[in-house]
Order: C-alpha cells, then structure tokens, then sequence
C-alpha cells in the first residue's frame, strides 16, 4: 500500500516505520496529517528513542514524491514551517474540543 494511503486511512494503527541515512528503521505513530500552504505535512512521534527527542516530541515530516511517483516523506528542516505546521495541529484540536 502506498505510503500516502497509509497516512489518510483513519482506521490505520500500525506504527510507521522509517529507514534513516544509516540504514536503521525506526518507528513512529502518527499522530496527524495536515494540509498547509501547498503541502500536506505528517506529525509523526517516535516510538523508538532518538536521540535529541524527548519521550513527549512529536516530529514534523513533509510528505513528497520521489522520481518514481512513490510517496515518501521527508524531515521538514524549517522550523517556521514546522512550528507553522504544530500550530495548525493545535488549532484543529481546539475545534475538535469544542464541537464535543
């Protein structure tokens, strides 16, 4: 199943698992998927230590295509972008809060 189809199954609970540069795999749970300007974003926590990730971080992932048209999802390194991406995060639980 395509990476992307994983992301947008809302009954999807298996971890996510990612190969790092070195090879290793490391899982995460999903925590959400967010639309923001032109791109769609995942918030992913590690279920695996990594270090310089505290236990309560979540990671914030830019899902893309590679030359093939696979999806594929990358470390969103500006931190204005993915500030920009956790607070469009919170401004959905909010809603959700209050229509409940």
């Amino acid at each position: 199943m395509d990476l992307l189809n994983i992301l947008m199954d809302a009954d999807n609970c298996e971890p996510i698992a990612l190969q790092d540069e070195d090879g290793e795999i490391m899982r995460f749970k999903q925590v959400a998927v967010i639309p923001y300007g032109l791109a769609i974003y995942c918030v992913l926590k590690p279920l695996d230590e990594i270090e310089g990730v505290a236990d309560d971080e979540a990671i914030v992932f830019r899902v893309d295509f590679d030359e093939n048209g696979e999806t594929i999802i990358c470390l969103e390194e500006d931190e204005g972008t993915a500030l920009a991406v956790f607070e469009k995060y919170y401004d959905l639980l909010a809603d959700r809060a209050d229509k409940d």
